[in-house]
């Protein structure tokens, strides 16, 4: 969800929990559905470069943007708007293991506002398991891109790879991008999008929105954004049961995560 939406959000529904709607099975917030004609309808460019991971954004302002234009989005792969494969526009999918994953967004659900309150991390964990939360199912999601990406132009990445070694990783993209980058350029590219780095930054870490709306004091907007945390708050029984179910939902798909680096 954009800045933008979130202020709407927040004039709308100042102290109310925020209402969730289904579309072709897929949960989202009232302000998504209320425009899903909209997003359907969005006219890509082939130039365009769509940015596609699971969880926190939306095709915000795009049509305002000049080409080669930028765009974000947290749908699932039948949901993008059919535009972007008529115009075979670039996208580059970016996947974290599912553990990781849960916690991060467990943690974004208590500090905002805008998101259903996901209580317990027990509770949390059945939630996120049965695909109950906004943007639906990460089984069906991370799989369903998996499945069409050598279909499209499509570069999948992991987010543990990144974090591993992100020189290597830029390099992909830049070469997806067909651009020619100086070594100077791609050093301060490394730098500027390192964790630490951007947790500082006020336009990257979300803290000039007014605490109704996201309450750094519960949770921070950047955490840790390191693979391996979810140990830090998984019983060992838990983990063990969510394997298990991960291992079914997962049956038969030739994709695999790392849960630590």
């Amino acid at each position: 969800m954009s800045l933008e939406e979130m202020k709407d959000l927040h004039l709308e529904e100042q102290h109310l929990q925020p209402e969730t709607k289904e579309v072709n099975g897929i949960l989202m917030s009232k302000l998504t559905s209320d425009n899903w004609d909209k997003i359907w309808n969005f006219q890509a460019k082939p130039d365009d470069l769509l940015i596609a991971t699971y969880a926190k954004a939306g095709l915000d302002l795009a049509n305002k943007m000049p080409s080669p234009r930028t765009l974000k989005t947290h749908l699932p792969v039948q949901m993008v708007p059919p535009s972007f494969w008529k115009e075979n526009s670039k996208i580059i999918y970016v996947a974290r293991n599912a553990k990781d994953c849960l916690v991060s967004y467990y943690h974004f659900s208590r500090m905002n506002r805008m998101l259903p309150d996901p209580g317990t991390l027990e509770e949390y964990i059945e939630i996120f398991k049965d695909g109950k939360v906004l943007w639906g199912s990460w089984y069906d999601h991370v799989k369903g891109w998996w499945d069409v990406k050598d279909q499209h132009r499509i570069l999948y990445l992991f987010y543990e790879d990144m974090k591993e070694d992100p020189k290597r990783e830029i390099k992909k993209i830049v070469k997806f991008l067909e651009k020619d980058i100086s070594e100077e350029l791609l050093n301060k590219i490394i730098y500027h999008t390192s964790f630490d780095v951007m947790k500082q930054n006020p336009m990257a870490n979300y803290t000039t929105l007014p605490t109704s709306i996201m309450d750094h004091s519960i949770s921070p907007f950047m955490r840790k954004g390191m693979p391996g945390d979810w140990k830090n708050y998984f019983t060992v029984a838990q983990s063990e049961d969510f394997d298990e179910d991960y291992r079914k939902k997962m049956a038969g798909s030739t994709l695999t995560f790392r849960t630590e680096i």
